[in-house]
C-alpha cells in the first residue's frame, strides 16, 4: 500500500500533531511553564511543557523529548490523559495528546521557552493560564492511570471565544 492509499489531501481536514505534558512530583504539585515574553504563542501565560511532534517521531518520543528539552526532567511513567482536536476554523487544525508525567528524575533546568515553577492545582488556577487550562488542568490532575483517556473538541464561536467539549 502506497501513500496514495491514505487519501491524504488538502481537500480534507488536516491536523498538526502536538503533545502537552503535566509533570507531577511526589507531593502532587504540577510543573508549569510561563511562556517567554518573545514567544509567538502564549507569551507570559502559564501552560504545561510541550510542543510539536516532529516528522518521524512517535507521540511518546515527542513527549519525552519535549519534557527533557523544556524542563530537564525525564519521566518513568507517562499517563495518556486526553486527546483533543482543535478546530481552528481553518485547515490545518491541531490535535494534541495530553500526558501526566510521574516518576520524575533529573533537575529542573530553565530553557528559552520560559520560566518553570511547581504549583498545587489550587495555586495554578489563580495564575494567568492559557485559556483552556482552567478546565483542562483539573481534569488531567484527577485522571487516574487506570482510566481510559478522555476526548476533547475545541472550537471557536463567532466572537472568537473558545468552546470546549469533553467526553469519556
Amino acid at each position: 500500500m502506497g501513500t496514495e492509499a491514505q487519501a491524504a489531501d488538502w481537500e480534507r481536514y488536516c491536523l498538526i500533531p502536538r503533545v502537552l505534558i503535566f509533570p507531577v512530583d511526589e507531593k502532587g504539585r504540577v510543573l508549569l511553564l510561563k511562556g517567554a515574553k518573545d514567544k509567538k504563542i502564549w507569551a507570559n501565560l502559564w501552560n504545561g511543557p510541550g510542543g510539536h511532534i516532529e516528522r518521524g517521531e512517535s507521540v511518546l518520543q515527542a513527549c519525552r523529548r519535549e519534557l527533557l528539552e523544556e524542563t530537564g526532567l525525564q519521566a518513568e511513567i507517562l499517563i495518556h490523559c486526553a486527546q483533543i482536536i482543535v478546530d481552528t476554523g481553518n485547515n490545518p487544525g491541531i490535535t494534541f495528546c495530553v500526558f501526566k508525567a510521574k516518576g520524575l528524575s533529573g533537575d529542573v533546568v530553565p530553557s528559552s521557552e520560559g520560566e518553570l515553577e511547581w504549583f498545587t492545582v489550587n495555586q495554578a488556577l489563580k495564575l494567568s493560564l492559557v485559556d483552556d487550562l482552567y478546565t483542562l488542568l483539573p481534569l488531567v490532575m484527577r485522571h487516574r492511570r487506570t482510566e481510559k483517556p478522555f476526548w476533547g473538541h475545541y472550537s471557536y464561536d463567532h466572537n472568537n471565544q473558545l468552546i470546549m467539549r469533553f467526553t469519556r
